[in-house]
Formats: C-alpha cells, structure tokens, sequence
C-alpha cells in the first residue's frame, strides 16, 4: 500500500498534461511503461526518498490538526478541572499538562527534562493527570500521591510525585508507601486513609476517560498549548515546543 501510494505520487509528479488513465493501457504499454518506471527508480532512488519524506510531513501535519481539535474539545477537562495538582507558576503563560504512571521507565526517564523545563522556563503552568495503567501498583501509587493533594496539600505531592521517580524502590505496599511518606517527612496515616476515597477513585476514572477522548493510550504523554506529545522526549523537544507555542 505505502509503495502503491509513492507510485501514484510519482505519476502525478510527472504526469504531462494531457490525461493519463492506466486503466486504459493495453497489456504491451502497461509493461512497457512499469519497465520505464522500474528503471527510473533504479538511476534515481532518491526520488522514493523525497516522497516518502514528503508523506510523512503530510502524516505528520494531518495528526497535529487533529490533535489541536481534540484539544480544543476538551480543553476545560485539560487545562482547569478544578482537581489536578498544578505546579511550576501557576500564573504563567504557558501551560504543560502530562499523562504519567509511576511505574512507567520512560515517565521516569522524562522527569528530569520537565523538572529542568519547568525551573529553567519559570513561567510554565504544570498540570500533572494521574493516568495508571500498567497494573494494579500503578493505580496505588496513583492513589497515594491523590490522596497526598488531597490531605496534605500540593507542596507534599510534589515531594511524593517527584519521590516516586527519584527515590521509591521495591513494590508498591502500605508498607513500603508508609516508609516512603516518612522519608518524605510526611505523616503516612491519613494519607493512607484517604486512598480509597470514592474522589481519588473518580479523579482517577476522570483521567481515563479524558485519555480515551483524546486517543491516549500511553505515558507519558504531554499536552504543550495546542499540541501532543506522545512518549519520551528530550528536553531539547520541548523547549522547541514551548518555543512554538509562544510564537
């Protein structure tokens, strides 16, 4: 299908003005003029190159005008819930929103680049979306660090978001979440208390329904402006991001 789709371009490129249907040659011109072809793409294969490249940049821009219109769709249940913890300035004009899973390696091995984003920029809005999905520990963990917004505030989440990437180790258990919080200076019995608060059970039900709306499927996943980034990416993309958002 791919190479039937570069053919056509092809023929397009260099069709003349007179009309052209394949359809209508007959077996000898149609072997004749594959023979032509073949041996075209053959002197010159960079030709299969540029289209190829050319497609993907038309792939490549039909997925962002998609991905602004789903953003626009939902923009109140991305940008303002009411519920998400917000960090970095939350005055600033720009604001960053990620998908994450605490048991994700590659939301791990984005924390460092969107903590340094966030520093180096400061005037970026952080919005963090719950969003477990690799396993029963991922939704305690996530389960956790609401119930950390939710009964100690949002200075305390980010040490246990942050904490969970930087120095959580082992299985995810009340016991080692216990030890975690007092590492983290915080008191773990009402946060453990509140992990199954029918609130932290919707907020976390919210995000996945937001996810599936806006085609989500894996973390981490950043919504920068109007604009999806989906997986890992150093950060030098983003930056380059945050610079096309600003104009």
């Amino acid at each position: 299908m791919r190479f039937m789709v570069l053919l056509c371009g092809l023929l397009a490129v260099g069709a003349p003005a007179y009309a052209f249907d394949p359809a209508n040659m007959t077996p000898e011109e149609r072997t004749a003029f594959e023979t032509e072809i073949h041996g075209y793409l053959l002197a010159h294969p960079e030709v299969l190159i540029e289209m190829s490249n050319a497609l993907e940049m038309q792939q490549a821009a039909a997925q962002a005008q998609g991905d602004a219109a789903i953003i626009a769709a939902n923009a109140t249940e991305i940008f303002a819930d009411g519920i998400s913890y917000v960090g970095g300035n939350p005055e600033g004009d720009l604001t960053v929103v990620e998908f994450l899973d605490y048991r994700c390696g590659y939301c791990q091995k984005a924390h460092d680049g969107v903590a340094e984003l966030i520093r180096s920029d400061g005037n970026i809005r952080l919005l963090i979306k719950e969003f477990p999905i690799l396993g029963e520990e991922s939704v305690i963990a996530s389960r956790f660090a609401i119930s950390t917004l939710r009964t100690a505030g949002p200075d305390a989440y980010q040490k246990v978001s942050a904490g969970f990437y930087e120095s959580f180790r082992g299985e995810v258990t009340e016991a080692t979440l216990t030890a975690f919080a007092q590492d983290l200076g915080l008191d773990p019995a009402p946060i453990l208390a509140g992990m199954n608060d029918p609130e932290v059970t919707r907020m976390i039900e919210a995000n996945h329904l937001l996810a599936q709306r806006m085609q989500i499927s894996g973390t981490p996943t950043f919504v920068i402006g109007d604009q999806m980034l989906r997986g890992f990416a150093p950060l030098e993309t983003m930056q380059q991001m945050v610079a096309e958002e600003r104009g």
